[in-house]
């Protein structure tokens, strides 16, 4: 503990990168906070209701838990007017849940369609677009996609989940050129990998350890504007 204090005193004595983690309260997102933490960032990690492990981890690091859902726009208005416009490096939007355990087309419900589409596409792409005003010119907007959206990797199988990243990707694509292009901002879909994590599952390829330090190394590289569908390792994943 005495090591880790020592080590935040001494970066503090240096500008401090600022990055949002949307939906960081488990998982990926939380590893992430603490990851980008760790290496200098002041991180701001939002949860949508109490979080005890985001709660825990923000208590030894330079971590300020906030609230938001991608879901409910008033969070996010909410949010965004309690940072200061043009102060983040980064903005990552980790949102997204499986979807339902029936992932075919032809026996998907309306609302289960629905839900899915605005968990991991509509809602993700309105909150980039909400949280854009609080990047630095330059600086990476970035969204949690999945390999699954690749169309030219696509096998079949899970039907609504490919179909919500693959539309995430092309919303993602779109915010770059018609927003984020003209202020050199970055837009990156980044693949977190096959992760330990509830929705991965035990069996999964990578610890959440892993992933987060190569997405760590992704979102702190310089990019040059333009929109990237990258794996955690900075491999770039076919449309």
């Amino acid at each position: 503990m005495r090591a880790r204090s020592l080590r935040h005193r001494r970066r503090n004595k240096i500008a401090k990168r600022r990055a949002l983690i949307i939906g960081a309260s488990r998982g990926i997102g939380l590893g992430l906070a603490e990851e980008l933490a760790e290496r200098g960032w002041h991180v701001f990690a939002s949860q949508r209701s109490v979080s005890e492990h985001l709660g825990r981890a923000a208590e030894d690091a330079e971590i300020e838990v906030v609230t938001a859902d991608v879901t409910d726009p008033a969070t996010l208005e909410a949010l965004a007017g309690r940072i200061e416009p043009g102060s983040l490096d980064v903005v990552l939007v980790n949102a997204g849940i499986i979807g339902p355990e029936s992932q075919s087309v032809t026996n998907a419900t309306a609302d289960e369609v629905t839900e899915i589409m605005m968990t991991n596409a509509v809602g993700p792409a309105h909150a980039a677009m909400v949280l854009l005003p609080l990047l630095k010119d330059g600086g990476t907007l970035a969204f949690t996609t999945s390999r699954m959206g690749s169309i030219a990797e696509s096998s079949g199988g899970y039907d609504l989940y490919r179909m919500s990243k693959a539309a995430q990707n092309i919303l993602a694509k779109g915010i770059f050129e018609q927003d984020a292009k003209r202020r050199g901002i970055a837009v990156l879909s980044l693949h977190p990998g096959w992760v330990q994590t509830d929705m991965g599952g035990s069996g999964a390829h990578l610890t959440v350890d892993e992933s987060v330090a190569g997405l760590a190394d992704v979102l702190e590289a310089k990019h040059a504007p333009a929109h990237r569908f990258l794996a955690y390792d900075g491999s770039e994943i076919p449309w």
